[in-house]
């Protein structure tokens, strides 16, 4: 069976809006430039794909410089920011070269990662798939690092933090 879709009627804006009310962690993601130098992206479009193999999905805006990145050293990272990192966040939320001036940490396997993150994931190109106006790379996790913390949160257009740290339920 095939499912044809129909044009959209959603104004973007109300999608944005709708979307918004999903709480999501925030992360940095990083590669290196077909030259070798680091760039990075705040993304909070990250989820899990598969646990075997373990596999991280991550959306990237189709307007970004980080894509050459991608498709050149085929590997990436992921750093899961933790709540004081807000700064680190909006450095990488804007464009432009000078964001990527930053003491990064280097990886086991060469990527540029985030100190301080709450985890470190490294991973290499497992596939890339068109998304509308993002890119969708999943990454097969080839290392990690994790450190216990509060993570910084995203939630309808601005910065969030948990409220406390014992799970309700």
């Amino acid at each position: 069976m095939i499912l044809l879709s129909a044009p959209s009627s959603v104004d973007s804006r109300a999608f944005r809006q709708a979307l918004g009310q999903f709480a999501s962690g925030v992360t940095v993601v990083t590669t290196v430039d077909p030259e070798g130098r680091p760039q990075g992206l705040t993304v909070s479009s990250f989820c899990s794909v598969s646990l075997e193999p373990p596999l991280v999905l991550v959306c990237v805006d189709n307007r970004s410089e980080t894509h050459a990145g991608f498709q050149a050293s085929r590997l990436f990272g992921v750093s899961v920011l933790a709540e004081d990192q807000l700064e680190v966040s909006q450095r990488f939320a804007r464009g432009g070269p000078e964001k990527n001036a930053f003491a990064f940490a280097t990886g086991a396997r060469g990527t540029p990662l985030v100190p301080g993150a709450l985890a470190h994931l490294e991973c290499s190109l497992h596939s890339a798939h068109e998304g509308g106006d993002h890119a969708i790379y999943v990454g097969k996790v080839l290392g990690l690092r994790v450190r216990p913390g509060r993570p910084l949160l995203y939630h309808a257009s601005g910065y969030a933090r948990l409220a406390e740290d014992r799970p309700i339920g």
